[in-house]
């Protein structure tokens, strides 16, 4: 069987004997030892998340105190976790208060005499994660530009929902924008890396894109 097509592979039945719904897991998981890049207790938005790997992952790192919100175009396949909010949306028609609204839950009632006072502001997320890919047409550079996009929007979102300091970790296919898309980051953090887990395919052109030290605020450069 060609290399391309062989899908059970070592992490695909590792995933299988340890639980994940998905082999994508191990890539998070390299991640993470790797770079620390999720916290117990941290907030944290999983954007293109099904079948719901990555969310196992987090569950587990972030604990009891941690909140993980994820959205995909398809429903997750994973059991519910307490700590888990997902919904079936668009990342491009989703909106930044919508997810804030997610993660927060339903606001209090106002105690008597404060209906007046202004809503409390929203926590923002610790880190925003994104293994998210286009659908793929067969061509290396239009995918390319495809996952670009992709990637443009979990950078618009982060902009808006991402903490101070926070992390930023988003999947892209190597092209010839991968070093436009890298500045441009760079100019949101202090810090970034690229890095291709040894979870990725051969064949695969994926690579993982860090950012750390988020240095702007709620949209505003």
């Amino acid at each position: 069987m060609p290399r391309e097509r062989e899908l059970h592979d070592k992490y695909f039945k590792l995933a299988k004997q340890e639980g994940y719904v998905a082999r994508s897991a191990y890539k998070l998981l390299e991640i993470q030892e790797r770079k620390q890049v999720l916290r117990r207790g941290n907030w944290v938005l999983d954007v293109g998340c099904a079948p719901g790997s990555w969310l196992q992952v987090a569950s587990k790192i972030v604990g009891d105190n941690g909140r993980i919100v994820g959205i995909d175009l398809q429903e997750v396949t994973i059991p519910p976790l307490a700590n888990v909010r997902t919904a079936v949306a668009d990342a491009f028609a989703t909106s930044p208060a919508t997810l804030l609204a997610m993660v927060n839950g339903e606001p209090p009632a106002p105690a008597p005499g404060e209906e007046h006072l202004p809503p409390p502001p929203h926590q923002l997320f610790d880190v925003v994660l994104s293994d998210m890919a286009p659908s793929t047409t067969g061509t290396p550079m239009s995918d390319h530009f495809r996952s670009v996009d992709c990637c443009r929007r979990v950078m618009t979102l982060a902009e808006s929902v991402l903490a101070p300091g926070g992390k930023l970790v988003m999947k892209v296919f190597e092209g010839e924008s991968y070093p436009d898309l890298l500045k441009d980051v760079q100019l949101l953090f202090r810090e970034i890396k690229g890095l291709r887990p040894d979870a990725v395919r051969d064949l695969s052109r994926e690579i993982f894109i860090m950012g750390f030290g988020y240095r702007m605020y709620a949209g505003k450069r």
